[in-house]
């Protein structure tokens, strides 16, 4: 089922089946039938621990999503309720607990698993409502990391960025070190970290803390990985700005991948019958699981989309030839053969079809006047023209009312690459946008300043040529058929994530100290000590493996440029992914933007 999660140069499968081992013991402690219902946010990143037939095994019997009122009917023993600690989800759980005590003759035991961890808050608030006493466990189920592919991980944090950078709440990056300390129980202990940013910073010191406060923690499994590199998401601000322009990439950016799902519109998937006319079309969403397990999109995913349609339409033809065998198969033999490879050849046909599909929905909108302006605009901040200024194109589609969100991320983008606006131009845009969308947003503009996405510059200076130049994040000569450089993820920009992932490993961080001092947050080097024994005598070609974090979230094309550095010949690293949370520049700002509600009077 998971043969994905280990194809990889690291075996995600036994973190997965840690989780799915807590999961079993904590229901196996609710004896007989039991109803789960569920946080609906958690729904998806669960699916990815443990199938409905998991939790079959131990005796759960209906599932049901959390909403206020009478819970649905159930002949079942036991209601566990799966829950975040929020507040708002409390209330919830409170009117659902008193209306079924009120209703019912035989008594039925309530329980709660808070996830990731319980909260004192949370208990106390049940507690005056008066509740609490009828929960016989409260207890958390710690979800840090959850598996998504064989190099990714995600910890699916929503609003990790906006706790950190606003609130300044640093729960998310204590559950980011507990995360890290659970990998290194399963797989060893990490003897190199660097990291950059005050996120970095702070994990890095709860880890070595942890350890320290836990001596049982030094374990002796020869260690899988030589490095852990932290990366704060405010060290590189622009690249989740941008459009991305890998195939797995423009999905989300297009459609939203939601815990390796992603939902289309149906026209283009419905099955093509001579003489029907128009009638009958599908009305409900294709729903698509999208990871490495599929041969098709793990070789296609990470490239970029004008490079897709020629491996296509190459897969087509090995397809159709593969087929026009059966007419060629003439001993018993030979039609066995053929027959025995039937499920596969079928599956690859399938797999065709809807990565068509896909491919057609998208180029629809890559042709558009709209993308090539916007996508226009864009290259030209980056690579550091007209930055200064009020641009035409912005005022254009704020004046014609384009989707907010996409006037916020190109302002954003300019105010990054230009390391701040003008104090004027700033004020103009912000008076713009305030008038055409309303003054409610004023909160979203001042969140957006303060997580330091838009600000004016200080001191008249901008570092960002200077940083571009230096870690060469603009190639004006990109190859998107047969890339030699991370920047064909974005057809011209290279990640500044991933170029200080590329530089740590070759030459070293010490060759960019002075860029590496304009960039915000303080950068770190620890050595953890391994027992005796344990230290790594790497083979004669063997590559060593890093797993790069970013705290507050990663993009679909940060990590395609991430594997295209793994597959170097000569890269002589590979990486593991991890994150707070999967983001795209539009899902990212949104976490950000405030929503005003009028007074209750």
């Amino acid at each position: 089922m998971a043969a994905h999660l280990s194809s990889g140069r690291v075996n995600l499968t036994a973190l997965r089946e840690a989780g799915r081992r807590e999961l079993r013991e904590f229901l196996d402690k609710c004896a007989g039938s039991k109803a789960i219902v569920w946080d609906e946010y958690l729904t998806g990143p669960f699916g990815l621990i443990a199938q409905y037939s998991l939790l079959k095994e131990h005796e759960v019997e209906k599932m049901f999503t959390l909403k206020p009122g009478r819970l649905p009917p159930a002949d079942v023993k036991n209601i566990i309720f799966f829950v975040r600690p929020k507040l708002e989800l409390m209330d919830i759980i409170t009117d659902n607990v008193i209306r079924e005590d009120r209703g019912r003759s035989p008594q039925r035991d309530f329980h709660i698993l808070f996830v990731p961890r319980r909260s004192l808050l949370c208990e106390q608030w049940l507690k005056e409502q008066g509740v609490l006493g009828s929960f016989i466990h409260r207890e958390q189920y710690s979800l840090d990391l959850i598996p998504f592919d064989g190099d990714l991980l995600s910890m699916e944090s929503e609003s990790a960025f906006k706790e950190c950078y606003l609130e300044s709440d640093q729960t998310s990056l204590y559950h980011a070190a507990k995360g890290l300390m659970t990998l290194q129980a399963l797989y060893g202990t990490i003897p190199q970290i660097f990291g950059k940013g005050d996120c970095a910073r702070h994990v890095a010191n709860m880890m070595i803390r942890m350890k320290r406060e836990f001596p049982g923690s030094q374990n002796s499994i020869f260690p899988v990985f030589d490095t852990l590199l932290l990366l704060d998401r405010n060290v590189d601000l622009l690249t989740p700005l941008a459009t991305q322009l890998t195939y797995e990439g423009l999905i989300d950016e297009i459609y939203g991948i939601q815990n390796t799902y992603v939902k289309l519109p149906p026209e283009k998937f419905a099955p093509k019958k001579q003489g029907e006319g128009g009638k009958d079309l599908p009305t409900e969403p294709k729903k698509l699981q999208l990871n490495s397990a599929e041969e098709l999109y793990a070789e296609i995913r990470d490239k970029n989309f004008n490079a897709v349609g020629s491996v296509l339409s190459k897969k087509a033809k090995i397809i159709s030839a593969a087929f026009e065998e059966r007419h060629h198969a003439k001993t018993v033999g030979e039609i066995k053969q053929f027959v025995s490879q039937l499920p596969h050849m079928q599956a690859a046909r399938s797999s065709l079809a809807n990565h068509t599909s896909i491919a057609e929905l998208i180029k629809d909108i890559t042709t558009s006047e709209d993308f090539f302006d916007n996508l226009t605009v864009e290259q030209e901040f980056m690579s550091g023209i007209d930055t200064d200024k009020v641009n035409n194109y912005i005022e254009d589609c704020i004046a014609q009312k384009h989707p907010l969100i996409k006037i916020l991320r190109l302002v954003c983008l300019q105010s990054v690459c230009n390391s701040g606006l003008k104090q004027k131009v700033l004020d103009h845009y912000k008076r713009e946008i305030l008038q055409t969308y309303g003054y409610e947003h004023i909160l979203t503009l001042n969140n957006l300043e303060k997580a330091g996405l838009l600000k004016t510059q200080t001191g008249g200076r901008n570092n960002y040529p200077t940083i571009r130049k230096t870690l060469r994040l603009w190639m004006d000569d990109v190859n998107e058929q047969n890339p030699n450089d991370i920047s064909y993820v974005y057809s011209g920009y290279a990640p500044l994530s991933v170029r200080l992932a590329q530089l740590l490993a070759r030459p070293g961080w010490r060759s960019i100290e002075e860029v590496l001092k304009m960039l915000p947050g303080p950068h770190l080097e620890e050595r953890q000590q391994l027992p005796t024994g344990l230290q790594k005598k790497r083979q004669h070609g063997e590559n060593r493996v890093t797993l790069v974090f970013l705290l507050g979230g990663v993009t679909y094309a940060e990590i395609a440029a991430l594997r295209f550095l793994s597959q170097m010949e000569d890269g002589g690293t590979e990486y593991i992914i991890a994150t707070t949370k999967l983001i795209n520049g539009t899902t990212w700002i949104k976490s950000l933007m405030e929503k005003l509600e009028p007074a209750p009077f």
